[in-house]
């Protein structure tokens, strides 16, 4: 069973998704802990809702964002996390925190990266006027969305959309394919070689 820690700012529908497909018995995962740097963040009423342990840390409470991040490391690695999955985490992590869980943090995008990387992807794509949009799992690195890809759901752009039509059909996808690349995790099918990901679904 993968041991995960997720990293929150929002609602929490994704964490969401992975404590329902947990509690379906789809998803061989264990969530030690969910944090978030907001203390109104919903996703910590959603945790604290299924009985997991939940934590905020204040960024004001500490001098600079490296120290900030080296205390978010240290909570994580206490909880016996062996994954650490962003969901909605809206600040970027330093290299302290990454060099703690190298090629163990992965982040979901709603977009069809490299495009559209930052915030409010989805208002971007509609914006730009592209056809096909989508989500993006991928591992997490020092940049802004830049870690190297692991999968990606594509979602058809209508002529009738609105750019909040458009972000909630993304969600929809977001919620089944997070779940899913964090089991062929579980399953030791996902593999980093050469910055490049490959996937064994067989």
């Amino acid at each position: 069973m993968l041991k995960i820690a997720v990293l929150a700012s929002g609602s929490g529908s994704n964490l969401q998704s992975i404590i329902d497909n947990i509690q379906a018995g789809k998803l061989d995962a264990q969530i030690q802990l969910v944090l978030s740097d907001k203390s109104n963040a919903y996703a910590l009423k959603r945790a604290a809702s299924a009985g997991i342990k939940t934590c905020y840390m204040n960024p004001k409470d500490y001098d600079d964002r490296v120290s900030y991040d080296k205390a978010l490391a240290e909570e994580v690695k206490a909880s016996g996390a062996e994954l650490v999955v962003l969901a909605g985490f809206m600040r970027i992590l330093n290299k302290v925190f990454l060099e703690e869980f190298n090629n163990r943090v992965i982040n979901i995008h709603p977009a069809l990266l490299p495009s559209f990387p930052g915030l409010h992807a989805q208002d971007q794509a509609w914006a730009y006027g592209v056809k096909v949009s989508g989500c993006t799992v991928h591992f997490v690195d020092c940049g802004t969305d830049t870690g190297p890809i692991i999968a990606q759901r594509a979602v058809p752009v209508l002529d009738t959309d609105t750019a909040d039509d458009l972000a909630k059909r993304i969600l929809v996808e977001e919620h089944k394919i997070y779940p899913y690349i964090i089991q062929m995790i579980a399953e030791g099918k996902v593999w980093l070689i050469n910055n490049k990901v490959k996937i064994n679904e067989a």
